[in-house]
């Protein structure tokens, strides 16, 4: 067992030597984040461990701002906002070394009745479905997740209250690669990658990227659902992390006219024995399950683009020359194609370079795999490689705005086979939402515009 991570034997020893007095109860909602409550730990382990707990649906049918929203069937004001379940998937639980005497465990989502149904809107369970389908293909999905940030020198309190304008980044300059400029950040930067590590993550590096203040701290790879886990306990733990130290970080995924905040997804797929399935005598040294996987990846960008892209500020990272994709085309190792291939023989993997540091991972993940299924499914014939500048090319684009990719997504007669119509329809709404409170919006840029010119 890694550093970190407690069976439950463990876990109440800590609780009787006073080591542990608190344990977060958390789950995932629509937008990635970590929601829940904090429990006693002797409460935890006396009524949550055997019983699971409650908490109020409209977890999963709010916006960013936790704003009660009409159009999703499963809770709103007519439905009376009831309860779900969090049953605690005890293989999560694990030491917050950022919070004293704190553990933390994630938790399936359930309905109240019938007893222990999935609620299949869950982004935990969205991903759950589409390894069960993998699963009897007698494949399993390993996946790693690639989050760049943005550390500024403010609080987020004085960041508030700048409106998030005019920010101190803590590099003043491009800090790619740069061991100069990455140690002018190092205590920060150090402080997650041990506290991670003691949170049961195996941390592999930590570098700088292109936009003044940009980092990313990179993980080893892992089972799909295990490294989605990580990866929301991760951006929850940098926040808190970069709070106590008086700074501020950002995941979005562009927060500036410069470079956005990427997340590229490498996935690769194992036989029931662990073998890797990808590598072949095929063209290119690609299994044809690999070029099935691909194409069905290719076929699918466009419509499965929305969970890959889930905010309006998603599409600005799409930017020619900007390292973001901005077509439809897979490589090898090219980086200006939405899915480059990587590695050589066991390593070898697609990575799929559309989602930015915004993205929610488990439906990210979910959609690459049901569009690699798809491929599979279908047998389909993959497209020759593209050489050269994919930017230049006249390929099929990525969706330009969330208005179209959430089209092409509640169309998608391709989602509504891998996800269920539910899901759909809930995911859409979502959407919806997104983009009338966008609409709604003045903005800085209409301002600075029209108040005196127009």
């Amino acid at each position: 067992m890694r550093t970190g991570m407690l069976e439950l034997t463990q876990l109440r020893a800590r609780v009787e030597s006073g080591e542990i007095d608190t344990v977060l109860v958390a789950m995932t909602d629509m937008q990635g984040r970590l929601q829940g409550k904090r429990c006693a730990a002797r409460y935890f382990l006396d009524e949550v461990v055997g019983h699971a707990t409650e908490a109020c649906d409209y977890l999963l049918a709010v916006d960013v701002e936790m704003t009660t929203v009409d159009g999703y069937a499963m809770s709103s004001w007519d439905t009376g906002y009831g309860d779900f379940v969090l049953r605690p998937d005890l293989t999560t639980l694990r030491l917050v070394p950022w919070q004293p005497g704190t553990a933390l465990v994630l938790c399936d989502v359930e309905r109240v009745q019938p007893v222990g149904a999935p609620v299949v809107a869950s982004p935990r369970q969205v991903l759950r479905r589409q390894l069960d389908r993998l699963a009897e293909h007698g494949l399993r999905a390993y996946v790693g997740t690639e989050l760049e940030f943005l550390v500024f020198d403010d609080s987020y309190e004085v960041a508030w209250r700048a409106g998030y304008r005019d920010l101190t980044p803590a590099n003043q300059y491009n800090v790619d690669y740069s061991m100069l400029g990455t140690a002018r950040v190092e205590p920060l930067l150090r402080r997650i990658r041990n506290e991670m590590a003691g949170a049961g993550m195996y941390v592999e590096s930590a570098k700088g990227e292109c936009n003044p203040g940009q980092h990313e701290i990179a993980f080893r790879f892992d089972e799909a659902m295990v490294t989605c886990d990580n990866h929301s306990i991760y951006k929850t733990g940098a926040k808190e992390i970069a709070a106590q130290e008086g700074r501020s970080l950002t995941f979005m995924a562009k927060y500036d006219e410069r470079e956005g905040n990427s997340c590229h997804i490498h996935l690769s797929l194992r036989d029931g024995s662990g073998a890797p399935v990808f590598a072949g005598d095929g063209p290119g040294g690609l299994s044809p399950l690999m070029r099935h996987f691909l194409a069905g990846q290719l076929d699918c960008l466009r419509e499965f683009t929305y969970f890959l892209a889930p905010n309006i500020n998603s599409y600005k990272r799409f930017v020619p020359g900007s390292f973001a994709p901005t077509v439809l085309a897979w490589g090898r190792d090219n980086r200006t194609c939405a899915l480059r291939v990587v590695g050589e023989g066991p390593s070898l993997r697609v990575e799929n370079r559309i989602p930015g540091g915004d993205v929610n991972p488990y439906l990210a993940v979910a959609a690459s795999i049901a569009a690699g299924l798809h491929g599979i499914e279908h047998r389909l014939p993959l497209e020759p490689e593209f050489h050269g500048n994919a930017y230049r090319s006249h390929r099929p684009r990525v969706p330009a705005t969330l208005r179209e990719a959430a089209q092409l997504f509640g169309e998608s007669a391709v989602a509504r086979t891998a996800f269920g119509a539910d899901v759909v329809e809930h995911y859409r709404n979502a959407a919806r939402v997104e983009l009338d409170a966008y609409d709604a919006a003045v903005t800085d840029w209409e301002r600075v515009r029209g108040f005196e010119r127009l």
